[in-house]
């Protein structure tokens, strides 16, 4: 615990996350260890919990970053300038939440299909 051994606000424990990472024959490729601080008690947290929550937040942004960058080929994108691919990057994650929640498993299919009909696509958002 960090409780009076540091001033960071709501602070309760700090995790240590070693990460081993190896080729398919098992040979060693890199050590990489990472550090985060949260305000979950011990009790609330274990550190199985702990590491079952770093491993479930890098699945959704690696689930995130996939569909955005195949399905919407983000990095060939040429909008680069002022806040134009930040507000294109929010577009785009509007358009995947909102075909998650109409339980579209493959975005890619559902794009090409609420894309060739506008009058169901505006639907989906309840117009």
């Amino acid at each position: 615990m960090l409780k009076g051994y540091s001033d960071f606000p709501y602070h309760e424990q700090v995790v240590r996350i070693e990460r081993i990472t190896t080729d398919l024959k098992g040979n060693k490729l890199r050590r990489d260890v990472a550090f985060g601080i949260t305000s979950l008690t011990p009790d609330k947290a274990t550190p199985e919990r702990l590491l079952n929550l770093n491993r479930r937040h890098w699945s959704i942004e690696n689930e995130l970053h996939y569909v955005r960058d195949v399905t919407f080929d983000e990095d060939h994108s040429r909008i680069r300038t002022k806040t134009a691919p930040r507000i294109m990057g929010t577009l785009r994650n509007l358009a995947i939440s909102i075909l998650r929640l109409a339980h579209q498993r493959n975005i890619a299919k559902a794009v090409r299909y609420y894309a060739a009909k506008p009058h169901v696509t505006l639907g989906l958002i309840g117009l």
